[in-house]
């Protein structure tokens, strides 16, 4: 089997109980997540054998953390303590009209200070054959982004398969000198297989999007458009071999749209639009696509289709699941196709 290492920070996630504004009420919920982590989770559920790496604190919320990612099988021998604090962010329930509300409690954290030379990078890809991070690592500081570049220089020179995702995150690129276009640009071209939503390609690329905010059920999506698209994104990646784009249109806050246009080796894939409804919690969709990905595509390396299929009814199923984490399995994914 296979190994897969993912890499990033793993937050406290709080939200008022009730879907209640941040500032109603007194009582919060906390769930474990993080993208990187997010997909380490879903991976390990669906039967893979994985290991995450990041930077904690050595104390009592630490070691929950770990016991978190051990419970679901994940190999955490290599994440480094130090720091004092992990970080958080506060997430607001969208409903109805209102929109959801993220803010992030990031600065100072354990991972905010990760750097390069902390991580014994050959040691682990030594026990590795594929290595996820994204874009979110190059957000959070300098000194993270460094250490996320250290790591996919040496997964790149030990031959590892290097899968990525833009996570473009406006609010968090904030430290002197940040950069969102030249770092994302600068880690997808390490990058093997690369996923990111219609504005994350935009941001990184300056390309246009392609407007599908509108997308129902039964929209036609304009694949020659897409095609034209990809033949841009592949010029300017030559060394990726599959890119995503997930689409998503927010009907409202309990009704979703979903699917994904797929570019591999020079051809075009599309899939069915999911129309979800009612959705329970619609965050870690795109890492549940992330997840899909990966673990379809060393099932079905020859079936881009297939793998595709996979992931769209990943993603869709993750709007049914409370928490960060995508907990179902491979046979739940199946019968939904």
């Amino acid at each position: 089997m296979k190994k897969i290492v993912t890499f990033g920070e793993i937050l406290m996630r709080w939200s008022k109980v009730g879907a209640r504004r941040i500032g109603q009420g007194y009582d919060w919920e906390g769930h474990f997540g993080g993208s990187e982590a997010n997909v380490a989770v879903s991976l390990a559920v669906l039967g893979n054998s994985v290991g995450y790496i990041s930077r904690i604190p050595a104390n009592a919320v630490g070691e929950a953390c770990l016991r978190e990612l051990r419970s679901y099988g994940i190999d955490v021998r290599d994440v480094v303590r130090g720091g004092n604090r992990l970080g958080t962010y506060y997430f607001e329930e969208a409903q109805g009209l209102r929109r959801s509300q993220v803010v992030y409690d990031r600065d100072g954290s354990s991972f905010y200070s990760s750097a390069p030379g902390m991580f014994p990078w050959k040691d682990i890809f030594s026990r590795a054959d594929v290595f996820h991070c994204s874009g979110i690592t190059c957000a959070v500081s300098q000194s993270a982004k460094d250490a996320t570049m250290e790591a996919v220089q040496a997964a790149k020179d030990m031959g590892l398969r290097i899968t990525c995702d833009i996570n473009y995150r406006k609010n968090l690129w904030r430290y002197p000198g940040a950069d969102a276009q030249k770092s994302l640009n600068e880690l997808m071209q390490y990058s093997d297989f690369i996923f990111g939503d219609q504005d994350e390609w935009q941001v990184t690329t300056g390309v246009p999007k392609i407007s599908e905010e509108n997308m129902y059920a039964d929209t036609v999506l304009d694949m020659e458009a897409y095609g034209r698209y990809f033949d841009m994104m592949h010029a300017k990646y030559p060394g990726c071999r599959s890119m995503m784009m997930g689409l998503r249109n927010q009907i409202s806050s309990t009704r979703h749209t979903l699917t994904a246009i797929l570019w591999h080796d020079g051809k075009l894939y599309k899939t069915g639009i999911r129309d979800i409804f009612p959705i329970v919690d619609p965050i870690g969709v795109g890492d549940a696509f992330v997840a899909a990905y990966i673990h379809s595509s060393l099932l079905w390396p020859d079936d881009p289709q297939r793998c595709l299929d996979f992931c769209v009814a990943a993603s869709a199923l993750k709007n049914s699941v409370v928490g960060d984490f995508n907990l179902v399995t491979e046979d739940e994914i199946l019968a939904t196709l």
